[in-house]
């Protein structure tokens, strides 16, 4: 009888996996909504683009014939492991996954580190997710705004904002309210 490969066997709801389970389709879901189909737009950097997967980032990927499993799976491999949002508590992994997403993992690590008053080197370790975990604890709502300004301060200093700044400043306060919710009722 043969092995099923580890993503055919199912994940019980309530374990440490199910729960990075939940928290991973919860924040690839809301990406999603503000990763639209195939672009090419002449004055995007990444230049192809199709579910926030750009030519850039992934030169041997057929953006045009991408599907949303496949990006699932770089999202998770790419985004959601490397800045260990896992770890983090679930409104920071929600606001950390999507920042990795549109800023790449190091850009969202440092905006994160420079919030919470680690080392910012935009490596997400034991230290900076010690130091997430502490402002979380004092006051998570405080932590999620302070994030989510060090965000937008980060679109207004890019050259392409006149460009696509009303859509990326609708998304940072969206994912506030999203990450947020998360919580909605603890705070």
């Amino acid at each position: 009888m043969r092995t099923p490969p580890i993503s055919d066997v199912p994940v019980i709801p309530n374990s440490p996996e199910g729960k990075n389970e939940a928290a991973f389709q919860k924040a690839y879901n809301f990406t999603m909504q503000h990763e639209g189909g195939y672009v090419n737009h002449a004055k995007d950097p990444g230049g192809e683009t199709k579910y926030g997967i750009t030519k850039a980032s992934y030169p041997n990927e057929d953006i045009a014939n991408l599907t949303k499993e496949r990006a699932a799976e770089l999202y998770r491999r790419d985004y959601w492991n490397r800045i260990k949002a896992a770890d983090m508590p679930e409104p920071i992994a929600m606001l950390a996954f999507d920042m990795a997403v549109n800023h790449g993992v190091g850009g969202a690590a440092k905006m994160i580190q420079q919030v919470v008053g680690a080392k910012a080197d935009g490596l997400v370790g034991s230290k900076t997710l010690a130091k997430i975990k502490q402002v979380y604890n004092q006051n998570p709502v405080a932590l999620i705004d302070g994030i989510v300004e060090k965000r937008r301060q980060f679109f207004r200093s890019l050259s392409t904002y006149d460009t696509f700044g009303r859509g990326w400043d609708a998304r940072a306060i969206a994912t506030s309210s999203e990450a947020k919710s998360v919580f909605d009722g603890e705070i």
